[in-house]
């Protein structure tokens, strides 16, 4: 669970790992990047066979990988309730072969966690995203253990900064984007 130790103003503060699955990592990467106590996210492969994957392998959906973002925080800043919070609202909860326009097992949403703590408090707010009523459909998000990350492509990594107008484009072309205004409305 802790990936390592900062130093912030002459105190050493130990990270955490939050990894989740929701679809095309590079519409996962830019909600992580906005929060506060965040302090590097990077999308890879993660719950595969296949050593050090490479996209083309993975996006095949043979590999049992899943396409990732693993963040690391601090959690005296951020605590993991709120990353699963920007999670929930960042992805269709309730379809279990895919996300949007992206479709097979590598897309499917999961939450993986690094602690029991973090796989009781995703269980809470997957209950809790039940009990709101929100979705009319079952939530089938899976939570299952945290496994070797493989880092991406480095093409891959913050797309959105690097591709803004292709990564727009796919965005509202994938359904994404409506679907999260629908959902919970303007940010």
């Amino acid at each position: 669970m802790f990936h390592e130790n900062i130093r912030l103003n002459g105190y050493v503060k130990a990270l955490l790992i939050a990894t989740f699955a929701g679809g095309c990592f590079w519409c996962m990467q830019s909600p992580y990047d906005h929060i506060p106590g965040v302090v590097n996210t990077t999308v890879g492969y993660m719950g595969g066979s296949v050593i050090r994957p490479t996209y083309d392998q993975v996006s095949t959906g043979r590999t049992g990988h899943y396409e990732v973002i693993q963040v690391e925080y601090d959690p005296s800043r951020v605590s993991y309730n709120a990353l699963l919070d920007v999670y929930w609202k960042n992805v269709d909860p309730t379809d279990q072969y895919g996300q949007f326009a992206d479709l097979g097992p590598q897309y499917r949403p999961v939450i993986f966690y690094h602690s029991p703590e973090q796989r009781l408090a995703a269980a809470a707010s997957k209950e809790a995203l039940a009990a709101s009523r929100k979705f009319e459909k079952p939530i089938v998000v899976t939570i299952k253990p945290a496994a070797t990350f493989y880092p991406a492509e480095d093409y891959h990594q913050q797309y959105y900064r690097k591709q803004p107008i292709h990564y727009e484009r796919y965005k509202v072309g994938s359904g994404r984007a409506g679907f999260i205004q629908k959902k919970w409305g303007p940010k």
